[in-house]
């Protein structure tokens, strides 16, 4: 059996991403679901993060719950390419251009949004 020490040794992704409703910033780990905390700065948050991924990891092997471990994104190009109604282009640019961000970014956000969301119910 692996121990909470072994799960703690492995490098879990950490995603950051900037809370628009609270102010600071969310942290999760996309390996360990349900696994988030937040914080006023990026510092906070990565350190609410760390606390919340022992606190969770130490659950999961206490109650002897699955825990996943990090994958290999070797396999994955981060890209793929996407065709869209024109109307849709145009208004993803337009929003993008308000945000003052480019549209690859703001698809990137909307994207992780969307999928989170899914996840968190």
């Amino acid at each position: 059996m692996k121990t909470l020490d072994y799960y703690l040794s492995l490098p879990y992704k950490i995603e950051i991403i900037p809370d628009p409703d609270e102010g600071g910033f969310v942290v999760s780990f996309p390996e360990l679901p349900g696994c988030l905390s937040s914080g006023d700065t990026i510092e906070n948050a990565i350190k609410n993060g760390e606390d919340a991924k022992i606190s969770w990891l130490t659950a999961a092997v206490e109650d002897g719950i699955k825990i996943s471990e990090p994958g290999d994104d070797t396999s994955y190009s981060g890209q793929f390419k996407l065709r869209i109604p024109k109307s849709l282009h145009r208004s993803l640019a337009e929003h993008s251009k308000l945000e003052g961000i480019s549209m690859n970014q703001y698809c990137l956000y909307l994207l992780t949004m969307n999928d989170r969301t899914k996840y968190a119910k």
